[in-house]
């Protein structure tokens, strides 16, 4: 294969993504549109494997900077979506009440001292 059909074959197939991915996010409902999209995210972190394994291959400065600009991003993918991840499910937790502290403790109430009950009729104590 010579450089051109490669690049030809490459450019074929981003299309192809670009356009089914179009076709696969306007099928989702709104309502599962961000659960997804987090969830799709964080698993990119293959793409952060991959650009590891490139990098360590590099041999020239171009390739370099492409290899570290590529782990940079990767690293940005997986981060923001654990965060957006992180921040949905934070909707679904239920409030915790905090402790109270000391300072903020509810002082016991005073309760009057007992009276002592008077025996029944007819008995002596």
């Amino acid at each position: 294969m010579t450089n051109v059909n490669v690049v030809v074959i490459g450019l074929f197939v981003f299309v192809l993504a670009v356009f089914l991915g179009l076709e696969l996010i306007t099928k989702v409902p709104s309502l599962l549109h961000t659960p997804l999209m987090s969830g799709t995210n964080f698993i990119h972190g293959i793409v952060l494997v991959g650009a590891l394994t490139i990098a360590a291959t590099v041999h020239d400065t171009i390739g370099g900077v492409i290899a570290v600009a590529a782990v940079f991003l990767g690293t940005l993918n997986v981060v923001g979506g654990w965060v957006v991840t992180d921040r949905m499910l934070g909707m679904f937790r239920g409030k915790a009440a905090p402790a109270p502290t000391a300072a903020l403790a509810p002082k016991p109430e005073a309760r009057p001292a007992a009276q002592p009950t008077p025996p029944p009729p007819g008995e002596q104590r």
